[in-house]
This record gives structure tokens, C-alpha cells and sequence, in this order.
């Protein structure tokens, strides 16, 4: 973290799916070199969706090396047209520099042997890629490992957690051996993951707040590690201008805005999802937290 995983698909053509976050280009190219893929040989870029983890590389890589970008023309329309929506990046406070989408995907395409589903639930837009021949998904945020993708009622709509069940489903009937994730290990024992992701969703449907909670979580999480944690005096004021803050506070929870505040705070250190470092609460998932003037000269730009 802060970027997602991604997969190099090299043959005739070369295909990256994902870009990670736009502060760890240096280290993208780095390891596109390394696998003997220079980014001058990329072919295609497909992105799984438009969260900035995902595609925060996709500006750099299209204006310094012409790469094409290829993502669900639902979220392709939004990234083109610069809409307020478009990255979800500014009710979530994550900054994505802009580019273009050259290829809109519906799902069932063939992209280089790759077979484009569509998989929402995350996202509206979101997809996953099958390569039958060699058994492998490429999941994005969907199933993670002993884990599922978190859903975003007050963006995505309140059919999320149905939507994510489906795309679970049907990823679940698709011949794979392995699959990779947008976050953490590859999945090899896929009936048991998929299994234990469809029970996670379920439990949410019988008890919203679970999913309530870990949509808000790991929000929190991602803005700590972007910023490398916040002091006491930063928290509340911090919080209360965000936008997801509002939305839990008031449509979920519904509860003041300083009362969800004090509540998330109490909530990821006894989880242990956060803790208290050097005067600063600070995310307990190992991160490379981006330089601060790279963050206000994206947020400056976008």
C-alpha cells in the first residue's frame, strides 16, 4: 500500500492490468524493467476500476510513453468527461491525475486472450479478466485473500452487496486454478474463497452496520496512510470535512458527524486496524506513504 497489486500479462501483446497509486511510478517502471517489459512496450493498460490505487500510474504512462487505456464504459465515461464523480476521488480525498480512456469495455470481450467480466459491486464499473487457457483470474477488488472488496452504499447505490454477490457468483463458475487480487496473496483454494466471500456478503445483508463498518474502516485506513497518520489536533477537524464522513455519519449511522468521529476513532484502535505511533494516529498495515508536496500538487492539478 498505498498501491494496489498489479499483473504483467507478457506475449504478443504486453498487457498491464492496474497501475497502482501515482506516487509509486518510480517503482512501476522499476519493475516493468525488470520483468524485461520496459513501459515503452506496453500495449495495452487495463484497469479493473478507477479507484486511485488502481489507476494512479495511468496518467504518467499515457503522456510519457502514448500507452493505451482500457476500463468499463461506465467509469471510462466519467474519467473522460472529468466528472465530480469520476476516481471517486473526491468524496473519498484520494487524488488521481487525469487521463484519457481509449478503449470502453462492456464485458465479454476478448483483450489478448484475456476475457473481459464484468464483476460490480465495488464499483459499478468494476471488472475482472479470465484467461482460460492457463486457468487464471485477475479479480481486481472483488475477493480478496480471507477477505471481500468494501461496498459503497452512497456512491454505488444500495444494491452493491447484490450486485457483488453476483459477480461472485459468477466468477465462481469460471474454470481457474488461481486468481490474483487487487490486495494482498493470490488465491489457489478458490472454492473455499469464494465460498467464504459469498457468507461474508450474506452477513452484511442480515446486518448492514458490519458492512458499514468495514467500508469505513478501511476508508480511514488509506487516508492515514496517504498522510502518515494525523496528529490529535488534525483528527477531528480532518474528519469532519470529509465527505464519506458525512454520508456514514448521517445515512448509516445516523449520528453527528463528531459522534461517527469519536466512534471510528475508538473503533479502529480497538480493532487494531490503527494505533497511536510518535503523536500520531497512524494505520498498522505497512505502507510507503507518498511525499506531502506530491500530494497537494496532485490534489492542486486534479
Amino acid at each position: 500500500m498505498p498501491s494496489a497489486n498489479v499483473v504483467l500479462v507478457r506475449g504478443e501483446a504486453n498487457v498491464l492490468i492496474d497501475t497502482g497509486f501515482g506516487s509509486d511510478v518510480d517503482e512501476l517502471e522499476g519493475w516493468l524493467m525488470s520483468q524485461g517489459v520496459p513501459p515503452s512496450r506496453l500495449d495495452l493498460v487495463v484497469n479493473t476500476h478507477h479507484h486511485s490505487d488502481h489507476v494512479g500510474a495511468n496518467a504518467h504512462l499515457q503522456h510519457a510513453y502514448d500507452v493505451r487505456i482500457a476500463a468499463h464504459r461506465w467509469e471510462a465515461d466519467l474519467v473522460n468527461r472529468r466528472a465530480p464523480e469520476a476516481w471517486s476521488a473526491r468524496w473519498l480525498d484520494q487524488p488521481v491525475e487525469p487521463y484519457d480512456v481509449n478503449v470502453r469495455l462492456e464485458g465479454g470481450e476478448d483483450v489478448h486472450g484475456l476475457r473481459v467480466v464484468h464483476t460490480p459491486g465495488h464499483s459499478l464499473g468494476h471488472v475482472s479478466l479470465h484467461d482460460p487457457a492457463e486457468r487464471v483470474l485477475i479479480l481486481g477488488d472483488t475477493v480478496h485473500h480471507r477477505d471481500v472488496a468494501w461496498i459503497n452504499p452512497f456512491l454505488e447505490g444500495a444494491g452493491g452487496v447484490d450486485r457483488m454477490i453476483g459477480s461472485v457468483e459468477r466468477l465462481a463458475s469460471l474454470s481457474a486454478v488461481v486468481a490474483f487480487t487487487g490486495h494482498g496473496p493470490p488465491l489457489t483454494n478458490l472454492d473455499d474463497a469464494f465460498r467464504a466471500a459469498l457468507g461474508k456478503l450474506e452477513s452484511w445483508i442480515r446486518d448492514p452496520e458490519r458492512m458499514w463498518w468495514h467500508g469505513a474502516k478501511r476508508t480511514f485506513a488509506y487516508a492515514l496512510m496517504l498522510r502518515g497518520g494525523l496528529s490529535e489536533g488534525e483528527l477531528q477537524a480532518y474528519l469532519l470535512a470529509r465527505a464519506w464522513v458525512r454520508d456514514y455519519a448521517e445515512s448509516a449511522f445516523r449520528v453527528t458527524r463528531e459522534e461517527f468521529a469519536a466512534l471510528l476513532v475508538a473503533e479502529m484502535l480497538r480493532s487494531g486496524a490503527a494505533r497511536w505511533h510518535d503523536g500520531r494516529l497512524r494505520a498498522t498495515t505497512p505502507c510507503k506513504t507518498p511525499p506531502p508536496a506530491w500530494l497537494e500538487a496532485v490534489f492542486a492539478r486534479a
